[in-house]
């Protein structure tokens, strides 16, 4: 079973860009757009991209594995319609699976494991409705 909803795995889904954060060993913030993809194996985020291991955000993690990850778009301007998902969470760094992301990416990976879940305008017909939980596995 999920820890993300029917409707999140959907969205998560029907999307390729998303912003991480990654703070340094002094806690110095960092934003960047990255290409990801839900991995219904591990239940988790997966994130890649070209000349990954040679990036900040890559050796952020190296000091500090905890992340934020949006993904947000705009069902429409008028009336103003946001969705967005956040997920916390702490990252794995892996060799491989960077290919699987996306065409020429670099075998080098982060996997996401959330450890809480904030979804907005997602889950129902309120385009403003919001949800957050905890989405630590028992």
């Amino acid at each position: 079973m999920s820890i993300f909803t029917p409707a999140e795995i959907a969205y998560l889904q029907s999307q390729r860009l998303a912003r991480i954060a990654t703070a340094d060993a002094r806690g110095q913030p960092h934003v960047v757009p990255v290409s990801f993809r839900y991995n219904p194996e591990a239940d988790t985020i997966d994130v890649g991209g070209h000349g990954f291991a040679g990036r900040k955000k890559f050796r952020d993690v190296q000091a500090n594995p905890r992340v934020a990850i949006v993904v947000d778009d705009l069902v429409s301007v008028d009336p103003w319609r946001p969705r967005m998902l956040e997920v916390r969470g702490e990252v794995e760094v892996l060799s491989s699976g960077g290919e699987t992301i996306g065409s020429g990416f670099d075998p080098e990976m982060f996997r996401i494991t959330p450890a809480r879940i904030v979804s907005f305008g997602i889950e129902s017909d309120n385009p403003f409705s919001m949800t957050a939980r905890s989405a630590r596995r028992q």
